[in-house]
């Protein structure tokens, strides 16, 4: 007989700032270097304007805001097939070179933040995996925001 294996999957592990993250591979399409991100106007939280990426426009989705990182060096892109809004191409900024491996994702802490699918272990460190179609939510907003009252939160036209 031979010994269960675990179930192991394969993931795309990325600096953004001092921390690591993860995503799984199925969420990326490829990694590319910084290119210049042209601004946009816009009022959609964490758009950080668009990048111009063989002959697409990609809407920039700056997730160092949302987790931690706001002064993180972008160094490359991740290319995402999910983002805020929903199933498209999107340019996620990271810190630097990205690390792709088959781990055994860990159920997240009963403390972590909605947007956390799991946990990877690697040695001594904890490594979130990121659900992209959890980080739009309004439960994962920024702390800055998490304070605000109900009100504060919905659009000027619905306060009353």
């Amino acid at each position: 007989m031979t010994a269960a294996t675990p179930n192991r999957e394969s993931f795309v592990v990325f600096p953004l700032g001092a921390r690591r993250f993860a995503l799984r591979t199925e969420d990326v399409v490829e990694l590319s270097r910084a290119g210049e991100v042209q601004p946009f106007p816009h009022t959609t939280a964490g758009l950080g304007g668009v990048l111009l990426r063989r002959g697409e426009v990609l809407p920039v989705w700056d997730l160092a805001s949302r987790l931690g990182a706001e002064n993180a060096a972008r160094k490359f892109w991740l290319i995402t097939r999910r983002n805020f809004a929903g199933e498209e191409p999107t340019a996620v900024p990271v810190s630097g070179e990205c690390q792709m491996l088959r781990a055994q994702m860990q159920p997240p802490p009963d403390a972590a933040a909605e947007h956390v699918r799991g946990v990877l272990v690697l040695g001594e460190e904890s490594v979130e995996v990121l659900d992209l179609a959890r980080l739009g939510t309004p439960a994962c907003a920024p702390e800055s925001q998490q304070g605000a009252g109900e009100s504060e939160r919905r659009p000027s036209h619905e306060r009353q």
